[in-house]
């Protein structure tokens, strides 16, 4: 009976959290105004990229899937990129910089490669510690899709063009 009724506490307690992560990821707020450096030192703000379809990902040269997925990564930004979409690779604050650089050059990716030094960027976009974790941005600077783990490819094109298609 005990044990009944904590397995029934911890499923609720579940679910409550669920609940609220679902909540918190299907909202359409505001991506942060997250400040950012780019590989070649100079810095950025997010806002910076509004009237470009966004997509932020963090990943680590030491997590598989981000490694496995980078060419599809690639595929996408060198596809929509000529449209107004734009591709913000954030390297975890673990990854150190020099092999984030040489993964970048030597794979010659397309696409803006940030370097996360001190994890204030994974922590503006509700302290994102799993990768890979995408985060789609509209052109009004809304966040409209979060993917955690590797992202489905075919829905994340499909988002990616009705967004670019948004007035």
């Amino acid at each position: 009976m005990k044990l009944t009724r904590h397995l029934a506490v911890g499923i609720a307690v579940l679910a409550i959290g669920a609940t609220a992560a679902y909540a918190y990821l299907g909202k359409r707020g505001m991506a942060p105004d997250a400040a950012f450096t780019r590989m070649d030192g100079s810095r950025a703000h997010i806002a910076e990229l509004k009237g470009k379809v966004v997509l932020v990902n963090f990943w680590a040269t030491t997590c598989d899937i981000c490694m496995k997925n980078m060419p599809r990564m690639v595929a996408n930004h060198n596809q929509f990129s000529g449209r107004g979409y734009e591709t913000l690779a954030v390297a975890m604050s673990y990854d150190p910089p020099a092999r984030v650089i040489d993964f970048a050059q030597s794979r010659k990716l397309p696409f803006t490669v940030v370097i996360d030094n001190t994890g204030s960027v994974a922590r503006s976009f509700g302290d994102v510690q799993a990768t890979p974790t995408s985060v789609l941005i509209n052109k009004r600077g809304e966040i409209v899709k979060r993917f955690v783990g590797e992202p489905d490819f075919a829905a994340l094109q499909m988002a990616i063009e009705a967004l670019l298609a948004e007035a």
